[in-house]
């Protein structure tokens, strides 16, 4: 059921990713890193942002664990692209305030998965530039 004061276009939540579909995912993203030769680290978590799996590919920077965790929970918990945080934070002025927000990383890379139009979950990867992770984690999306 929708809450009538839900704007529509907020996709609802669903039961949380399986551990198959998150499989899916994860050697989907790991295919199109290794295909590109960049070294990622790709994380996978449930709707509450908990992560179900985490790869973390030879010589991807330690930095990049948390990075990605932090992408992939912010797409799970606010059901949105993290591009879209960067790009509001890019413009300045009011939107700066996104960096007060708990919770989120404002950097492209996370994407909510969505299966049968609801939030099952979030993916963020993260280790090259972040419109490169976002490629990853596109990549990780199409197997579902």
């Amino acid at each position: 059921m929708t809450h009538p004061k839900m704007p529509p276009n907020v996709p609802p939540y669903a039961k949380d990713i399986t551990l198959d579909d998150a499989k899916r995912v994860m050697v989907a993203a790991e295919k199109e890193a290794e295909k590109q030769g960049w070294p990622m680290v790709i994380a996978i978590v449930d709707t509450a942002g908990q992560l179900v799996m985490l790869t973390r590919h030879d010589q991807a920077q330690k930095g990049s664990i948390a990075v990605a965790q932090g992408k992939a929970e912010t797409a799970a918990l606010f059901r949105r692209p993290t591009k879209g945080f960067q790009d509001a934070i890019e413009k300045g002025g009011a939107q700066l305030r996104i960096l007060a927000m708990p919770g989120v990383t404002p950097l492209e890379g996370g994407l909510p998965i969505m299966k049968d139009g609801a939030v099952i979950g979030g993916i963020g990867v993260s280790g090259m530039q972040s419109d490169q992770d976002g490629v990853v984690a596109q990549a990780g999306l199409a197997a579902l």
